[in-house]
């Protein structure tokens, strides 16, 4: 038997469902846009050269920031070598000093 008035109990929405962008896609949007960015700037829109050298300047720190990022996940930095191809050595001598 139930004790519920379901006449006088309101219904709660269920919460709404997010719409997670997997890594992969989004970064094949990201790439997406930088490409045509340089096309932009291809077709003669000179003004726009510095911001799209900018954009080396906030991949390198969006860079750093994910690596410290997974050390604090609990990374190691023979780990992040590993994705990146590179040594351990050199992954902690690149952004040791950034954490």
């Amino acid at each position: 038997m139930t004790t519920v008035k379901h006449t006088l109990t309101p219904r709660i929405p269920s919460p709404r469902r997010r719409d997670v962008v997997e890594n992969d896609a989004f970064a094949a949007f990201a790439r997406r846009i930088i490409r045509a960015h340089g096309r932009r700037v291809a077709d003669g829109d000179v003004e726009a050269l510095r911001d799209l050298v900018a954009l080396s300047a906030d991949l390198d720190r969006a860079i750093g920031e994910a690596v410290i990022g997974l050390r604090q996940f609990g990374y190691s930095w023979a780990e992040i070598g590993q994705r990146l191809g590179i040594s351990r050595q050199a992954a902690q001598q690149r952004w040791g000093g950034q954490s």
